[in-house]
């Protein structure tokens, strides 16, 4: 504690005075006096007992406060915590409001780390191995745009068989881009001559022999949230329209040393929310009268209307698996702390997770391979093994689901037939439940961490220059969570312990999870446990009005059609932490049993 702790302020400093000096005297005659205000030496510091700093506040205001908290105090309890509160509690707030204020530079990470991992856990893989599919990618298509849409496990044994160049698959994916574009709006920028240097220079590498691996001159797309040297990088948010950073992100680095084409910064909604940023909304290539969905809204659109390869998405809670599902590509969200997020956006600490999305689930794994791995910068980042092998077999394993959410909306007829398609391919079901808890109060974490990432852009009101400022945009949630109370804080943090203790135990029954992709309480509890999840088109339904991301605005309804639109509808799969491989491998029975993932939007 400072020595300003020390100074009692309950009382008026003559009083204070009088009493320490009485003390001193009767303790050590003819000892020297303390000077008025003082403690006797050896007095411990106290709580309460900082100099008051701040407005005066009164038991109304806590009456009031009582209501954003939700407990109750009496009369005289208010009085009291009235009567110190600018000495005990206002003075914690120095850090931001009093004179000795201490910026916090926005990469710094909160000393308390997040591991997903809870003692006893033993489903981490336990050594590396990685198995590509051996079938061949058939001979090379007629058309660019049948090039354009063919997997990434296709084209990288194209270009490495030299059948396919990266130069001319750059070019392709450059002028889809500029057709496309401007109905869908999933670019921010576009970034040409990196690409064309980049595309060059794998040809030449593999000509002469060099061939780095499957990654190797293919292009692809970045989610503007990761920093790219040079080349801006956005947030997709207006105050940092203009930002430009000298540095890679781990993850761009690690994809340039694979010899990946970085072909543009695709878009996101405005600091990582739905599909709104400064150009617009990104809109959904199946049905252009709605959003992408988001947060990772350029790399589902791009994907679905054959613009990249593959691209980079991030998750904090539904981020890869939304926009997965709106636009029919299939999303890797890998297991907390497999991927580095250095360099990239911070949203959340503890729960912000890069992955892969894509064309099919094998090209998920090849590009997982590529980017995982501990990296200094990003403290929640581990050593981890990843164990894929794409001839293995599914049969035998257990598949847990929930009879009730099968049932219910968000699910449909193609997820209860999909689960009907897992026992055709030898899986067993196995029916799991957990308890009926209030899963959504994780989210005080995610409120709370997002609001101090932040901070400077909500209190120096930059954050009111965001296109979206409705009731359930971040503006409002940022100030919002300036309320939610730091016990409730604590107790949200125990209850993600419990709700991991019980996820391990379940999973301990099971092999992986077959789930609703857009179930609530999926899209909670597998962010906040760390879980991986694959999300991949099972099917198409049909729809009579646009789907948002946003709350409905009664004076803004959204389109609707008759007769109902055809568009793709997606499952989920969630595994044990560090077991992609099993989802993965079942993901891939399912793609080739289903046979729904090649058709592609018309019109594009």
């Amino acid at each position: 504690m400072t020595r300003s702790r020390r100074v009692f302020l309950l009382g008026s400093a003559a009083v204070l005075g009088s009493a320490a000096v009485a003390h001193a005297q009767e303790a050590a005659p003819g000892a020297p006096a303390p000077k008025p205000g003082e403690l006797p030496p050896g007095s411990p510091p106290a709580f309460g007992t900082a100099p008051p700093v701040g407005p005066l506040v009164s038991a109304t205001t806590f009456s009031e406060a009582e209501k954003l908290v939700q407990v109750e105090l009496t009369e005289s309890e208010r009085a009291q915590a009235a009567h110190n509160w600018r000495s005990s509690m206002a003075a914690l707030c120095e850090r931001r409001t009093g004179p000795r204020k201490v910026a916090l530079e926005p990469r710094l990470a909160p000393y308390s780390l997040w591991n997903p991992v809870l003692p006893g856990h033993g489903a981490v893989p336990e050594r590396d191995r990685f198995v590509r599919t051996e079938r061949g990618p058939g001979p090379l298509p007629a058309t660019d745009a049948a090039i354009a849409f063919a997997p990434l496990w296709k084209l990288s044994r194209w270009i490495e068989s030299r059948q396919l160049t990266s130069e001319r698959l750059t070019h392709i994916y450059m002028s889809r881009i500029e057709r496309f574009d401007p109905r869908l709006r999933c670019v921010i920028t576009p970034t040409r001559d990196l690409a064309l240097a980049q595309s060059r220079a794998a040809d030449r590498q593999i000509a002469a022999g060099h061939y780095r691996g499957p990654l190797h001159g293919i292009p692809w797309g970045a989610k503007d949230l990761l920093d790219t040297a040079g080349i801006p990088t956005t947030y997709g948010a207006e105050p940092f329209k203009d930002r430009v950073p000298v540095k890679d992100a781990a993850v761009v680095r690690r994809l340039h040393e694979a010899g990946a084409v970085l072909i543009a910064k695709l878009s996101l909604g405005a600091l990582a929310l739905n599909d709104v940023w400064f150009g617009g909304q990104t809109m959904n290539p199946w049905l252009l009268e709605e959003g992408a969905s988001g947060s990772s809204a350029g790399p589902g659109a791009a994907l679905a209307a054959g613009l990249v390869a593959f691209a980079i998405g991030s998750e904090t809670e539904g981020s890869i698996v939304s926009p997965s599902m709106r636009c029919g590509v299939t999303g890797l969200r890998p297991t907390f702390g497999r991927v580095p997020r250095s360099g990239a956006m911070t949203l959340c600490w503890s729960l912000d997770k890069l992955g892969p999305m894509a064309r099919s689930v094998e090209d998920t794994m090849l590009v997982l391979q590529a980017i995982s791995g501990p990296d200094e910068a990003d403290l929640g980042s581990v050593p981890s093994h990843l164990d894929f092998d794409a001839s293995a077999g599914v049969a035998g394993l257990r598949i847990g689901y929930f009879p009730s959410w099968m049932n219910a909306d968000p699910a449909t007829e193609v997820d209860r037939r999909v689960l009907t398609e897992l026992r055709q391919l030898g899986l067993t079901p196995v029916e799991v439940a957990i308890p009926d808890w209030p899963y959504d109060c994780l989210n005080a974490i995610l409120f709370a961490e997002a609001a101090a990432a932040f901070e400077e852009l909500t209190l120096s009101r930059r954050v009111d220059s965001l296109k979206m400022q409705t009731p359930d945009s971040w503006p409002n949630t940022f100030r919002q969570a300036r309320f939610i109370s730091a016990v409730d804080f604590v107790q949200a943090d125990r209850m993600r312990r419990a709700v991991a203790l019980r996820m391990q135990e379940l999973l301990s029954q099971v092999d992986l999870l077959l789930v609703p992709s857009l179930r609530d309480e999926t899209l909670v509890i597998g962010n906040f446990t760390g879980l991986p999840s694959l999300t991949l088109r099972a099917g198409f339904v049909q729809v009579t009005e646009a789907r948002s991301d946003w709350a409905p605005d009664p004076d803004r309804p959204l389109p609707s059609f008759k007769p109902p639109r055809r568009v793709p509808h997606g499952v989920t799969l969630i595994g044990r932490l560090f077991d992609e491989g099993t989802i993965a491998r079942v993901g891939l029975a399912l793609e080739r049993s289903l046979n729904v993932v090649a058709e592609s939007p018309p019109g594009f």
